[in-house]
């Protein structure tokens, strides 16, 4: 019974101090990963955390293209999907959808995490409330929709602009492993202004190039206070709606209702690839302007600061002889836009210890380009 006595005490006084230094979101994580026989967040959790639904409405199904599933993947394709864990592989071109695949129980209707390829539709969703009139100006400040900004060194001179790009000069560690770290608070925990509000800034705004969540969730706070509704609700009008989306999706909150804006969108692999083909047809379905294309120029136009392999919100590699654009997710989720050959690419799973050698990006995205722009060319 001591014994007992002590073990019971000594987990109180854990929790405790847990809880006194800001550390109790530990104990979400744990809950949700390591008793669940995960080691970290993964691509089916979003039924763990509260979400504010994606609305579509009159769903439009997918052109099947004449050879649609007629081709097999190659065999080294095969392989490399397979030993990645990918969930959905869909491959398509000319608008219509050529090749599409699943794996490990994984269908059609299946929704996964989209990690961070939310960081794109949330710029996105900056770049229509510019285009609305909602926000005046892209070099707006933070701070003048937050105001608690003003007083932090730095932070008061930080733009929207300066979010989209990720030069803010946040203090921030983008590591996903260190539960210790501010991701795994922002994931795991329950107060998203207590995750993100409470950073500083290590320098001016502008100087430099440094891949953040934090700051995309900061970009998230300054349109949640322009549009004063959900966000999940501007994306469902102005996007999931008018682009026929196949199903309802669900985007993962705190406890307050706040997005997780740098993550967390829960869709399927064919919903994931109507994003692509947006981009694509810049901005338009049919003979509808969905997003300003000069926008859409500008998301995808590399920067100088990031040595020319990111935009706002998306990933470029103008290196490949195949150029090509994406929206990239932990664990290789992508939305690949291959504009030369009017193709989109979208790749889920949970691929772990993904190789980043191609200056920062994942060598499996380049991979996919080449090879599936040679089997479908």
């Amino acid at each position: 019974m001591k014994v007992l006595k002590y073990v019971i005490g000594g987990a109180a006084t854990g929790a405790a101090a847990a809880y006194l230094l800001g550390y109790d979101y530990l104990f979400s994580g744990i809950s949700k990963t390591y008793f669940r026989g995960k080691s970290s967040a993964y691509i089916d959790d979003g039924i763990l955390f509260p979400g504010n639904l994606i609305a579509t409405k009159d769903p439009e199904r997918w052109t099947e293209d004449p050879e649609y599933n007629k081709k097999e993947l190659p065999e080294n394709v095969i392989e490399n999907l397979k030993h990645s864990k990918t969930a959905a592989f869909v491959v398509i071109k000319n608008g219509k959808i050529l090749h599409e695949q699943y794996w490990d129980g994984y269908n059609q209707l299946s929704q996964t995490n989209s990690f961070s390829m939310a960081k794109a539709v949330t710029v996105m969703l900056l770049g229509k409330a510019l285009e609305d009139g909602i926000i005046k100006d892209i070099d707006e400040k933070l701070s003048d929709f937050h105001p608690e900004f003003k007083e932090k060194q730095f932070g008061k001179d930080v733009t929207l602009k300066n979010l989209a790009q990720m030069e803010a000069g946040l203090d921030w560690d983008e590591d996903y492993n260190n539960p210790f770290l501010p991701n795994a608070k922002a994931y795991y925990g329950k107060d998203l202004i207590k995750a993100v509000f409470s950073r500083k800034f290590k320098e001016e705004p502008g100087t430099r190039f440094e891949y953040q969540s934090g700051t995309t969730q900061l970009l998230g706070f300054a349109l949640k206070k322009a549009l004063n509704r959900t966000l999940a609700g501007y994306l469902s009008e102005k996007f999931w709606i008018p682009m026929g989306m196949e199903q309802n999706a669900s985007w993962s909150t705190d406890s307050y209702g706040m997005e997780k804006t740098y993550c967390c969108i829960h869709s399927n692999a064919r919903d994931y690839a109507k994003l692509g083909q947006l981009f694509l047809d810049n901005g338009k379905v049919g003979e509808h302007q969905i997003l300003n294309r000069d926008f859409i120029e500008q998301m995808r136009t590399p920067t100088e600061k990031s040595k020319e392999i990111y935009g706002m919100g998306l990933w470029i590699n103008h290196d490949n002889p195949i150029k090509h654009y994406y929206f990239l997710g932990l664990q290789g989720q992508y939305i690949i836009m291959v504009p030369e050959h009017n193709m989109v690419i979208v790749r889920t799973g949970s691929y772990r210890n993904n190789p980043k050698n191609d200056r920062g990006r994942p060598d499996q995205v380049k991979f996919l380009v080449n090879e599936t722009v040679s089997l479908f060319r």
